[in-house]
């Protein structure tokens, strides 16, 4: 799978923020569901089109230092 230099997030793509921390990103063209923490939600909302990757993974090591980048 090839990543784009800027990605943009599924525009079909639901969010449900649960109340234990977790989120739910949920596909309805393909029923497909995917339940994200904390960091997932922090990655998900930086993906945007005009971030690239490495301005996202900077994001994220600014937020969370001791999270892995690899």
């Amino acid at each position: 799978m090839t990543v784009p230099d800027r990605p943009i997030p599924n525009p079909a793509a639901v969010r449900d923020d649960g109340e234990d921390g977790w989120t739910l990103l949920v596909n309805p063209d393909t029923a497909g569901a995917m339940a994200v923490n904390a960091t997932g939600v922090l990655v998900w909302s930086l993906v945007d089109g005009k971030r690239t990757v490495a301005e996202i993974l900077a994001a994220v090591k600014d937020r969370f230092p001791n999270a892995r980048t690899q």
